[in-house]
């Protein structure tokens, strides 16, 4: 019954949303620039993937905990988590695996090579300025993993006048928080110093079994800390070359309940630096090399128990040349060296990967087109070549359509390859084949937009019995819907995903639901000013999923409900307050791991 009445109020909401003119963060302004969809500045309203950007102004308005609070319910994103902050955490992209998401920080690919995965849980959000979220297959521009699509985040960056910032607050389990930072740099130069702490108390990860969850009976609050440092700093140099560097390093320290180990010491480092030089008005060049770590100590009961130290080093050389106005070429080249320090034998712990790709962007009256190719020869498994093709045409009265068709590729990782008496060094990459067909409207009220899309994934990799990983098929298909608009002064934004990640492997697994991924999400925001105050609140909704893949354990739907308050207590000091899960739901996205229940959060900010 619970189920029924959860599809319709989705479909009613969704059937409003294709009516409501929509002007919220998710669908972009005229003047915004995004970056990540096509490697270059492109101004929002002529890119043809879907996609949303998130400003510092709005990480602070929603008042967001975390990266995963901060993009949950935003179109086709979906996390597991297991047991709250600093917990492992996974990001689900319109239905795909959680290795299928390409992350980036200040264009530097992040993640770690044993587990194909971003450590979201350890992200400073009060260290990032911006994020990008581009959905759809983006292989053919960045190489392995960009299957569901890629999120890039943007640390702060500076410029402009001498500004110090700060922020402190405190909360429910024990929750303290502490952020400074100045930033300055003038108009043709940027530096930013900040650091940020943030320790709590938490509560019982996981409620314990022994034969499911954590394998483990551990009754007992499950803490977490992170202490985080950005910088960076840069200058534009006439005529037309830039440099920027950039360091973002984040020490954590995660207590968790687990059979063989219960404790975690973390490094999420990401250093970088660019140098782009304009030739001509014809020519631009861009040169860049950084490295990603991600490691992690971990222990049972104060006991070490093992290491495990990846690092991405890389290097990109991309050239772009405008042939005449709305026609770009772009031609590149990325090098990614994958090296593992671990405490546990791999057979195989280094690798590397060369990639070449072209995109041409070409604009003549209503349309727009983009074509691109890439192919990367892998030290590991060989060569893959991806491509994709985008169409786009303005239909007037401000509607937009456009039609794209991409694949994608994700390398497997060094655990599913040769993890000892785990791994199979025979996998090969899972590849994709995606179309999407979208329409979207601009308005003097705000903003609309509607994407299908289909996804087909081939060996996918999956687990042929409890050990040994082995390749499989997926079909995704799915709809997003956001709008948004202005109702009785409050600004009012909807994102609607209705998917059905579907396993077509040829076995008794055939016809299930993809395991920890939902059918239907749901997330609504609210915001209005009364003079010194503002007031919000979001409500989140998602369908029942699977925690495993023979869809014999079930995880309820669940809806959840926070409010906000802001006080502009002078001009550059606001106070926060945040209500979060109003009705104290308890609700599950990773069997047996529970979440946060009623918390209240207070900040003081101060920003010029």
């Amino acid at each position: 019954m619970q189920r029924t009445l959860l599809a319709a109020h989705i479909a009613g909401l969704f059937a409003v949303s294709l009516t409501l003119p929509a002007q919220a963060q998710e669908i972009p302004t005229l003047d915004e620039i995004i970056v990540t969809a096509t490697r270059i500045p492109q101004a929002s309203d002529l890119t043809l993937a879907a996609g949303t950007i998130i400003k510092r102004a709005d990480i602070e308005r929603t008042q967001a905990q975390s990266v995963q609070e901060l993009l949950a319910g935003l179109p086709g994103v979906a996390f597991a988590n297991n047991g709250g902050a600093g917990k492992a955490t996974s990001v689900f992209l319109r239905g795909t695996q959680a290795g299928h998401v390409l992350v980036l920080i200040d264009g530097i690919k992040v993640g770690s090579a044993t587990l194909g995965t971003t450590a979201f849980q350890d992200i400073p959000l009060d260290q990032i300025e911006r994020i990008e979220i581009v959905r759809g297959p983006l292989s053919s521009l960045y190489g392995s993993e960009a299957i569901g699509g890629v999120i890039q985040l943007f640390t702060r960056k500076g410029g402009g006048a001498m500004a110090p910032s700060a922020s402190i607050g405190l909360g429910s389990y024990g929750t303290r928080q502490a952020a400074a930072g100045f930033s300055g740099g003038g108009e043709n130069s940027w530096f930013n110093l900040s650091a940020s702490h943030l320790q709590t108390d938490g509560f019982n990860a996981c409620k314990g079994s022994l034969t499911a969850g954590c394998f483990t009976l551990e009754p007992d609050a499950d803490g977490y800390r992170n202490t985080a440092l950005n910088l960076r700093g840069g200058h534009r140099f006439a005529p037309g070359t830039e440099l920027d560097v950039h360091l973002l390093r984040a020490v954590g320290k995660n207590e968790f309940d687990g059979g063989f180990q219960n404790e975690a010491e973390s490094l999420q480092l990401v250093l970088g630096a660019s140098l782009k030089h304009r030739f001509s008005d014809v020519w631009s060049t861009r040169l860049s090399l950084g490295q990603s770590r991600d490691e992690s100590d971990n222990f049972k009961d104060g006991t070490f128990t093992g290491r495990f130290d990846t690092r991405r080093d890389t290097l990109s050389w991309q050239n772009d040349l405008t042939l005449a106005p709305r026609r770009q070429l772009s031609l590149g080249l990325d090098y990614q060296e994958d090296a593992v320090s671990s405490t546990t034998a791999y057979s195989v712990s280094r690798r590397d990967n060369i990639g070449v790709f072209a995109q041409y962007l070409h604009g003549m009256g209503a349309h727009d087109a983009k074509l691109s190719l890439r192919h990367d020869d892998n030290s590991q498994f060989g060569g893959s070549t991806t491509g994709n093709a985008a169409w786009g045409v303005n239909l007037g009265d401000g509607l937009r359509g456009t039609l794209s068709y991409g694949t994608a590729f994700k390398a497997p990782t060094f655990n599913q390859l040769y993890w000892p008496g785990f791994g199979n060094p025979s996998l090969q990459p899972e590849k994709s084949k995606s179309l999407e067909v979208g329409l979207s409207g601009r308005h003097a009220a705000g903003h609309w937009a509607l994407n299908l899309f289909e996804t087909r994934i081939t060996d996918l990799i999956g687990f042929d019995g409890a050990t040994t990983p082995s390749n499989a098929n997926a079909r995704i298909r799915g709809v997003e819907a956001v709008a948004g608009t202005r109702v009785a002064g409050w600004q009012t934004t909807v994102n609607l995903t209705l998917q059905d990640p579907e396993n077509r492997s040829n076995n008794a697994n055939h016809g299930n639901q993809l395991n920890r991924r939902a059918k239907e999400m749901l997330r609504i925001d609210l915001d209005r000013d009364f003079g010194a105050w503002n007031l919000g609140a979001s409500m989140r909704a998602e369908g029942r999923r699977y925690d495993n893949l023979a869809n014999t354990v079930e995880l309820d739907g669940y809806g959840l409900v926070d409010l906000r308050a802001e006080y502009r207590l002078a001009k550059d000091w606001r106070l926060q307050a945040k209500l979060e899960n109003l009705f104290d739901k308890a609700y599950e996205t990773a069997f047996l791991y529970n979440q946060p229940g009623r918390g209240l959060y207070l900040t003081l900010r101060y920003q010029p």
